[in-house]
């Protein structure tokens, strides 16, 4: 066999053993945001059924939080102990933490302990996480021939958007072949306890790889970084690199990602009224389709550069994310979108007599005022509205022409409300005969696009600007803040925006503007890398 083959052969063993086990990780940390509304009922019990759903998105959310101290731990452990060691550890803190929550009993065997003890997996897992996608990153661009290292590390970003699509399909799979009810009884627990054969599968494959070759360099030539922390954030130049490449890149990356792929779909499910199954098939075909467009993106950006794909795809997100989500209610609600623009709603009140409609403990049950009691029902039921300031003692709510006033009890004014949003066309829920399913699927495959272009090149870009000795510590900590914070918090805040102006497109002015920032920061600050060579050690 001939050298090139053997090298050939060796290098394909790299990137699907790094790959794969990847892969296995975002399935298991995606897993829980699926299967939210079910924990809910069974970890969360304790609690009336709103305060529930926001306690097990905050579960969800604290796996985001603690992403960068994942970071710096094991970005300091692979720059002094080695790449393929630490990534073993955070394979199996990762598959395991996800096993344990399907024997985990549930509120009503062991109360209180039963959440208590499942956020602690769930800051097990974002702590895993913090450490593995570095790790994975740097090992393969370390293995990478130069003038390739676009493509080999694009395969690792490919990993999120499978690890999210297997964790869709083996849902979708054990709902349908079991029945809903014993889903919800006890199927749920499944998805979790295959994790431990994923593990098993995944350990083993990694298990074959050696050390990667930049840091076996450094380490026989005495190299190593003996403080990466204080190298990496205690010297300001290479400080200033991370702040850089945190706001002039990752953010931007972070906000189309989570856009095309989470928000799109909750915008589909809890503002539009598509039913869940038709909302994970469509969601999981666009995926599908869009997928191979990361090793494209990454191939690209080996011969015309990493900054140019970034940038570009963070502008034309701020610049078609209005139209496309307006074409997307257009495509799967029309029936919304023609009362919408037939009979526009709008709450006119004293502004002291209307609250806020986002509350984060779920103490606030709006009926206070009638005020109150209009902008909740409406905000239930995903009626966008406007809102203006009266001098009226009562709150005047249209829809269209008709005014409506409270004049009885509470339940009589929704009522009427009610009556008002049917009479003029307000749909209940998405009406799957109407839907234009080949639109839709077209509008996320556009979505899912951008997050290619911005997501495929940024694993090469981040290996490829930090120094080898402190890169693992170096490259993990931007990339995390940006994904676990930037993007990880964006449903929460851009649906919190949604319920504080009644405006269902509100929201997207958050990764509008963090996009748009990334953009400027990036062209002006961030250099081009893919010429660089990557096995500098300097500082």
């Amino acid at each position: 066999m001939t050298t090139a083959a053997v090298t050939g052969r060796n290098e394909r063993k790299v990137i699907i053993a790094s790959s794969l086990g990847t892969v296995f990780e975002w399935y298991d940390f995606y897993l829980y945001g699926l299967l939210a509304t079910v924990i809910s009922a069974k970890f969360f019990s304790g609690v009336n059924e709103t305060t529930a759903f926001i306690l097990a998105l905050g579960a969800f959310a604290a796996g985001f939080a603690v992403r960068p101290f994942g970071a710096l731990v094991f970005g300091r452990l692979g720059d002094v102990v080695g790449r393929k060691y630490t990534f073993l550890v955070t394979m199996g803190l990762m598959g395991l933490s996800t096993f344990a929550v399907g024997v985990l009993p549930s509120y009503a065997s062991i109360g209180v302990a039963a959440p208590v003890i499942l956020v602690a997996l769930r800051l097990v897992q974002g702590l895993a996480l913090g450490g593995e996608y570095g790790g994975a990153a740097t090992y393969v661009a370390e293995h990478a021939p130069e003038g390739k290292r676009g493509l080999f590390t694009s395969w690792i970003q490919t990993t999120a958007t499978l690890g999210l699509f297997a964790a869709l399909l083996v849902v979708i799979g054990i709902r349908t072949v079991i029945g809903e009810a014993a889903f919800t009884d006890w199927g749920w627990r499944l998805p979790f306890l295959v994790s431990i054969l994923l593990l098993g599968v995944s350990l083993w494959i990694r298990l074959q790889l050696a050390e990667s070759p930049v840091f076996q360099k450094m380490k026989e030539e005495g190299t190593t970084s003996k403080a990466p922390f204080t190298e990496a954030f205690g010297q300001w130049r290479n400080l200033r690199t991370v702040l850089i490449v945190l706001l002039g890149a990752v953010a931007g990356q972070a906000v189309v990602w989570y856009t095309g792929q989470f928000y799109a779909l909750f915008f589909l499910e809890k503002t539009l009224k598509v039913d869940g199954a038709t909302a994970n098939i469509l969601i999981a075909i666009a995926l599908a389709l869009a997928t191979p467009f990361f090793v494209i993106f990454g191939a690209l950006s080996d011969r015309i550069g990493r900054k140019k794909i970034i940038l570009t795809g963070c502008a034309l997100a701020a610049l078609t994310y209005f139209p496309t989500f307006h074409a997307l209610t257009q495509a799967a609600n029309p029936a919304l979108a023609a009362a919408q623009a037939k009979a526009p709603v709008s709450v006119i009140a004293d502004p002291a007599t209307c609250s806020v409609q986002f509350d984060p403990i779920g103490g606030n049950k709006f009926d206070r005022t009638d005020c109150d009691i209009a902008k909740s029902l409406l905000a239930k039921s995903g009626i966008p509205y406007s809102s203006a300031d009266g001098s009226k003692e009562r709150a005047e709510i249209f829809v269209g022409d008709r005014k409506i006033e409270q004049a009885g009890d509470a339940a009589a004014f929704r009522a009427e409300i009610n009556a008002a949003l049917s009479a003029a066309g307000y749909p209940a829920k998405a009406d799957p005969a109407a839907m234009n399913k080949p639109l839709i699927v077209a509008l996320l495959f556009w979505l899912v696009l951008l997050v290619t272009a911005v997501y495929g090149p940024i694993a090469a870009l981040l290996v490829e600007i930090f120094p080898s000795r402190i890169r693992y510590t170096a490259m993990s900590l931007p990339y995390h803040i940006g994904n676990g914070w930037f993007g990880g918090f964006l449903p929460t805040i851009a649906f919190a925006m949604v319920a504080a102006t009644g405006d269902i497109y509100y929201g997207l002015w958050y990764p509008i503007t963090v996009a748009v920032l990334t953009l400027i920061i990036g062209l002006l600050f961030l250099p081009e890398t893919f010429r660089r060579r990557i096995d500098d050690h300097a500082t």
